[in-house]
């Protein structure tokens, strides 16, 4: 790469300022970096957001990683924040961008970062722009959220949508001690689990004092001067003095579209192993991209700052003049709801049918330790296989605390492309206080191994 030249980044989040921040340890010293960002913060952790509204995490400063004074005097990387980007023209290599101000201006790039992130799905309903429903994605959001709870102190809570936001957010309410309901459309929550799965967290929930109510979709808010006071469903409507929408996100390839460029299947920016677009000398990384699964071996849209990160980083690197690659993804999340540690990884049943698969499956009743060992917990593990080759298509983990790490060994096991026999003859660390002698992932692999071939 030559020297001399102008990098614009668009998103001042975890996929865009890895990329510049690559960029910068790889490049040439003479490379200059913008980047815009339409928040006022950039590299914070978005997925700390539900516990700055329960007041676990006490501040909101303690969610950023790294200031834009610290990019500027650390990386030598100009930033403006509430600045948006309005417009690419790939032709003339310019973006347009709008500040807080009004100011307009023309970026001129010779290497360009499309980092736009995702944006929540938020019903156009009556009443849905009222004051006390909230979407939660960025760090603002969660600021306002919780200056809302401190303000008005409602009592009680609406979540609509009952996946791992919704869920994670349901929770913060209940440590405020409000009364809590969650809407779901579909049987149980967190669609992302099989039903059986999905029941254990539901009845978690349960026991914690939430009211879930499935196959419910909200219809409309009721209002009272402006402020919400109750979400409609088609036979009821439940009292709300706040609501938050956990209905999931898409990719905010809007700007990208507009640009013209490749759009994938998933409505995500199209980029190949190394991040390139579909146009020269221009990237794109973070939550706007699908990826490639590699269990599926089709495009997806994952919305997680692990991906963002590593998928800024390889931007960065083939900026920078070096020669890197993102690997695809296996679909691996966790998270603590109501007690219960919950994580998954590759193909649910359903995502596997529809891949063409056909697989056996099977769910193990277990304890996170020796059933002797104080602290002991239920846990449950479920394996999908495909039948005859026997490889392993997915994982499922629900249970007391140390539960959630085992979700990590199907990761592995995975992206290796190992057999449920394979899995089953892992050397996997054993004592007490971590594990019975067979731990449950061994115990359900052995299971499913004598049923898939």
């Amino acid at each position: 790469m030559n020297g001399g030249r102008r990098l614009v980044v668009i998103g001042g989040d975890a996929a865009g300022m890895s990329a510049a921040a690559q960029a910068r340890r790889v490049g040439p010293e003479d490379l200059e970096i913008l980047a815009v960002e339409r928040g006022s913060v950039t590299s914070y952790a978005a997925c700390g957001l539900p516990y700055l509204v329960a007041g676990i995490v006490p501040r909101p400063e303690d969610l950023i990683v790294r200031t834009p004074e610290t990019f500027e005097r650390d990386f030598a990387i100009q930033v403006r924040t509430r600045t948006e980007a309005t417009d690419i023209d790939l032709r003339a290599q310019r973006v347009h961008t709008v500040d807080a101000a009004g100011r307009e201006r023309e970026e001129p790039y010779d290497f360009l970062v499309i980092a736009t992130g995702a944006v929540p799905n938020r019903p156009d309903l009556p009443g849905s722009r009222a004051e006390g429903v909230f979407g939660v994605q960025t760090l603002d959001d969660g600021v306002r959220l919780r200056g809302y709870l401190e303000e008005h102190r409602p009592s009680r809570a609406v979540v609509v949508g009952a996946g791992y936001i919704g869920l994670e957010m349901a929770e913060a309410f209940l440590i405020h001690g409000m009364a809590v309901t969650v809407l779901e459309a579909g049987p149980e929550p967190m669609g992302t689990l099989d039903e059986d799965m999905g029941a254990l967290v539901r009845e978690g929930m349960v026991r914690a004092g939430v009211d879930f109510r499935p196959w419910t979709r909200a219809i409309g808010f009721e209002t009272d001067r402006g402020r919400v006071s109750a979400v409609v469903t088609e036979d009821a409507a439940h009292p709300a003095g706040v609501v938050v929408l956990g209905l999931g996100t898409r990719p905010d390839s809007a700007l990208a579209r507009s640009a013209g460029l490749r759009i994938g299947s998933t409505g995500g920016v199209a980029v190949d192993r190394r991040m390139r677009t579909s146009q020269e000398n221009v990237w794109a990384a973070g939550d706007c991209v699908e990826t490639f699964h590699r269990v599926s071996r089709a495009p997806v849209a994952i919305a997680l700052g692990t991906h963002a990160n590593k998928q800024g980083r390889v931007a960065g690197t083939n900026i920078g003049g070096g020669y890197a690659s993102f690997g695809g993804v296996v679909g691996t999340a966790v998270t603590k709801i109501c007690g219960l540690e919950v994580g998954r990884t590759g193909l649910n049943e359903a995502q596997a049918r529809a891949a063409g698969f056909e697989f056996e499956s099977v769910a193990v009743d277990s304890t996170t330790r020796a059933g002797y060992f104080p602290g002991a917990l239920p846990i449950t593990v479920k394996l999908l296989a495909e039948r005859r080759t026997g490889r392993l298509l997915g994982g499922q983990v629900v249970g007391g605390e140390g539960a959630a790490h085992r979700v990590d060994v199907l990761a592995t096991a995975l992206w290796n492309g190992m057999t449920v026999e394979e899995v089953a003859g892992m050397d996997l660390s054993y004592a007490p206080p971590f594990s019975p002698t067979w731990d449950p992932v061994l115990i359900t692999a052995r299971r499913l191994a004598e049923r898939a071939y």
